[in-house]
């Protein structure tokens, strides 16, 4: 499938956010077989924000993890909007540490506005477990694949973002700050909105050509929304290939790449 030229970046932040764009349990459903899903962060509670497990990926064990957002108002209130609290990042960890002991590739989905901001979660350590988990990323011997499936909001989807390769879908979005957020701060005035998402070079094709992604997933002809089977069938396809190439290469190799590709970030 080709991908969509010439799609203002705007466009492309409104179909990252589409209310009825593929969710990570929906990619979950599709691609992956005998999911099981782990609860909790051993320290404090679980986090719904985070959905984190074992499955079966083509009859290969894998550990699978991702920010979850809601449908409805229920839902959404449920899983925060989709932002992932210190006990969500320590509960990703601790999955991560699991498939490192098992020696089970990890597959990490990104679609989070960022990470929760609200007080108690800076009580509770955000910034420390986000930071834990990159030191530990960066350290774990096993293939890393990691995908932005929606949006990707600074620090709190970086927490589960580094890998030995990312892919990122055609009309997702990965950025420091969001549109309306960089406009409010810059010039004062959320309505510069459209300017700031030209200027923030936060599209699949900008981040590819900055070595920040690796791989751009094509997308069904006017966003994932349009058809969640095909979505997911083509995600499935590219995960596959990058999980045949990340595993034959040494666990050694793997671990110095990995460092080395987050330390480039931004170069």
């Amino acid at each position: 499938m080709t991908q969509q030229q010439n799609v203002p970046a705007f466009e492309r932040v409104k179909l990252a956010r589409h209310p009825d764009r593929p969710y990570t349990l929906d990619y979950f459903e599709r691609i992956f077989e005998d999911f099981i899903e782990l609860k909790g962060d051993r320290r404090f509670a679980d986090d719904p924000a985070m959905i984190c497990g074992f499955a079966t990926f083509h009859q290969l064990p894998v550990a699978v993890v991702g920010q979850q957002k809601g449908r409805d108002t229920k839902q959404r209130r449920y899983r925060n909007f989709g932002m992932p609290k210190p006990e969500g990042y320590r509960k990703a960890l601790r999955l991560m540490q699991l498939a490192a002991k098992f020696n089970r590739p990890i597959l990490t989905f990104i679609d989070t506005p960022g990470a929760y901001p609200g007080i108690d979660a800076e009580e509770r350590g955000q910034a420390e477990a986000i930071a834990r988990n990159l030191l530990e990323m960066t350290n774990l011997e096993v293939p890393v694949i990691v995908t932005v499936i929606g949006e990707g909001g600074s620090g709190g989807a970086l927490a589960i973002g580094i890998g030995d390769v990312v892919l990122m879908f055609e009309n997702a979005i990965y950025s420091v700050i969001s549109p309306e957020g960089c406009a409010a701060i810059l010039w004062k005035d959320v309505g510069q909105s459209i300017r700031a998402a030209d200027e923030l070079k936060l599209t699949a094709k900008d981040l590819k050509r900055f070595g920040i992604v690796d791989v751009i997933v094509a997308e069904p002809l006017g966003g994932a929304h349009v058809c969640m089977d095909e979505a997911a069938k083509i995600l499935d396809e590219s995960l596959l290939r990058c999980l045949i190439e990340s595993l034959d290469v040494s666990p050694k190799m793997r671990k110095a790449a990995r460092y080395i590709k987050m330390r480039e970030l931004g170069v």
